[in-house]
């Protein structure tokens, strides 16, 4: 045999063996992915499918405070605002004292610009239930962010610790209230 036939012959055996070095991985990574249990797709949701079922029940059903506080919630999540404060407006009237309806109600109150209606229901959030994070939360912001009241910000968010100390979002207001103390014209800590 000439020399080139050989070295073409080594040429491709080595590309053979490459080529089959490749489809094997290959193989096993498709056989070890497939042996692995799929997670099953997070089910698709047809809001406004949702949404015109849950205003089917409020309008035959207007007592029906959870199908209004769903259609709230549904609203909300679509980011259509005043429908949602509408809503929980409806579910707010049969029952006044949800600190967490008042408190998703003030967020669209905020989104909408209305701080005062947004500062209103976070208060009165907080009075009905007076460990009521969320509320305290949401009033450091509108005060903090959208009215630049460092002072009632810092109030809201040490009353917010006060009652969630170490606990979840505890140490990213602390060093908001941190941050606004070390802020010009802020009073030192206590």
């Amino acid at each position: 045999m000439k020399k080139e036939s050989i070295v073409y012959i080594v040429i491709g055996l080595v590309i053979g063996i490459l080529i089959a070095v490749i489809v094997v991985n290959a193989k096993k990574n498709v056989s070890g992915n497939a042996a692995a249990p799929a997670s099953a797709p997070a089910p698709v949701v047809n809001q406004q499918q949702q949404i015109t079922t849950l205003e089917g029940i409020a309008a035959r059903e207007p007592n029906n405070r959870n199908a209004w506080v769903q259609l709230g919630h549904a609203y909300f999540d679509t980011d259509q605002p005043m429908k949602a404060i509408d809503a929980y407006d409806k579910a707010l009237e049969l029952d006044g004292n949800d600190p967490n309806i008042l408190t998703d109600q003030g967020v669209m109150f905020r989104r909408l610009g209305w701080f005062d209606k947004a500062i209103k229901n976070f208060e009165k959030a907080s009075v009905i239930a007076p460990n009521h994070q969320q509320s305290l939360y949401n009033l450091g912001i509108v005060y903090r962010y959208d009215l630049q009241d460092f002072p009632k910000a810092i109030e809201a968010w040490e009353r917010f610790i006060q009652i969630n100390p170490g606990g979840p979002g505890s140490a990213q207001v602390q060093a908001e209230i941190d941050a606004l103390r070390g802020s010009p014209g802020m009073p030192t800590p206590k």
